[in-house]
């Protein structure tokens, strides 16, 4: 082996360690980014060199550097944040729902609504009070508002909904934009032998979003380059780009692309959004007018049946004017004068029986086989269900969330001791080739000054 040779082995570890330097210091800079994959410089031995009939070594390079990384774990991760999102979404909705029938309280339908048939329970005992007959009436109109109250909030919860489904698409859309852009910057560094595994990470990290946001599919060419659908529905890759928007059919909310066609979501923050702006919201309203479409109809069926105590007394008069969409209207004439109340059925003074009857009301089952109540009180029980549900569903996804992110961490996290003995392993071999310079120096001199 020449003295050339050792020089050159001796410089090209030098190159080689110093590069591996860099790479140990990058993973200690990024040791807390959580989106950062540890790299690895990975050595080998350099094409040997045949001279003189013998197989000469050459020394050490670089073979890459490659990120250390767990695409089953990934995979595991992108499986479960739409699962997460979800549950985590839908629980605060759910919340949200529960908040707006303010249940159990005094201030609730149901309490209001048994305050209501009290009422006419209490007017049956005198029929003829002034006091107790405004009490009915004042009962009924604090009822009313309060459907009222719960209808509005319920209606607003849901236009809020579609308002942020709207803004979380232009996310979805500008992360699709994003994976492409990134696509073809890995193929370009790739193309010119280049390891990008800081875009990479970045991809990676855009992909890991977009799973948070519904069941979406990824696959990856020879190229590296990564395939992304949603729903079913293409979404981008290397070379284009779908973008998405929300259409309201008919009240059903759904996430559609550039072309029309729809995505079928099954997981994922935006599912969570979709299926309570669409099926959950309107069956609720839908019941709460089920329950007061029934409810305004017998109370005034009974009540026309009665006499009120005018001079002339009247008859068939309803107490409501009307229910539609949480709009509960009491008779106007009524308000003005609570002589129209008709609780007598025999059109004797004194008579509270049309009273009785209205409020019995509360103890016949009118709906589905049950009472009003019973049936109201079924439909805050299912909704307080599902909020339970979410919950138990968002800290069981939470709880493997947590896990998956430990097992990445101890995967592609960075362990600063490990990069410190790695710096103090890459140190000694980067001064040890320095030395072989020196000593290929002193002997380089030795011979020249033997033959001068």
């Amino acid at each position: 082996m020449s003295l050339s040779s050792i020089f050159d082995i001796s410089t090209r570890s030098l190159g080689v360690y110093q590069q591996a330097l860099e790479v140990a210091s990058n993973n200690i800079a990024n040791s807390g980014n959580a989106d950062y994959s540890r790299q690895k410089a990975n050595l080998t031995t350099e094409t040997p060199e045949v001279s003189g009939g013998y197989v000469w070594g050459a020394g050490v390079k670089i073979a890459d550097i490659t990120r250390t990384r767990d695409t089953f774990i990934d995979n595991q991760i992108r499986s479960n944040n739409p699962k997460n999102s979800e549950s985590s979404n839908r629980s605060v909705l759910m919340g949200q729902i529960e908040d707006a029938y303010s249940e159990p309280s005094d201030s609730g339908i149901s309490s209001l609504m048994n305050n209501f048939f009290n009422s006419w329970q209490q007017l049956s005992v005198t029929p003829n009070s002034t006091a107790l007959r405004q009490n009915v009436v004042s009962s009924a109109q604090s009822l009313s508002n309060q459907v009222s109250s719960v209808f509005s909030s319920l209606t607003q919860t849901r236009s809020d909904i579609m308002t942020d489904l709207k803004a979380k698409v232009g996310t979805l859309n500008n992360d699709l934009k994003q994976v492409q852009q990134l696509n073809a910057q890995i193929f370009q560094s790739t193309s010119a032998g280049q390891t990008p595994n800081d875009l990479l990470d970045q991809r990676d990290k855009v992909i890991d979003d977009l799973s948070n946001m519904g069941n979406i599919t990824v696959s990856y060419d020879n190229n590296n380059s990564a395939t992304v659908s949603i729903g079913g529905v293409f979404a981008c890759d290397k070379e284009n780009v779908n973008q998405f928007s929300v259409s309201d059919n008919n009240g059903q909310a759904t996430l559609v692309s550039k072309d029309n066609v729809s995505a079928v979501l099954n997981s994922g923050d935006l599912f969570a959004d979709t299926d309570i702006y669409s099926n959950e919201i309107p069956n609720e309203l839908a019941s709460l007018d089920k329950t007061f479409s029934t409810f305004t109809a017998q109370v005034n069926a009974v009540h026309q049946s009665g006499t009120s105590i005018e001079n002339p007394p009247s008859t068939n008069i309803n107490f409501f004017d009307s229910y539609s969409s949480g709009v509960l209207k009491l008779n106007p004439a009524i308000v003005s004068d609570t002589n129209k109340i008709a609780v007598s059925s025999d059109g004797t003074s004194g008579n509270g029986d049309i009273a009785v009857n209205i409020a019995d009301l509360s103890s016949k089952a009118l709906i589905n086989g049950q009472t009003l109540q019973d049936n109201y009180s079924s439909l805050i029980s299912q909704i307080g269900t599902k909020k339970q549900f979410a919950d138990q569903s968002l800290t069981a996804t939470s709880l493997i969330q947590q896990q998956l992110a430990n097992q990445k961490s101890s995967t592609s996290g960075v362990s600063v001791d490990e990069e410190m003995s790695n710096i103090l392993m890459y140190q000694r071999s980067y001064e040890a080739s320095a030395k072989m310079v020196n000593v290929a120096n002193e002997c380089l001199q030795t011979l020249i000054a033997m033959v001068t």
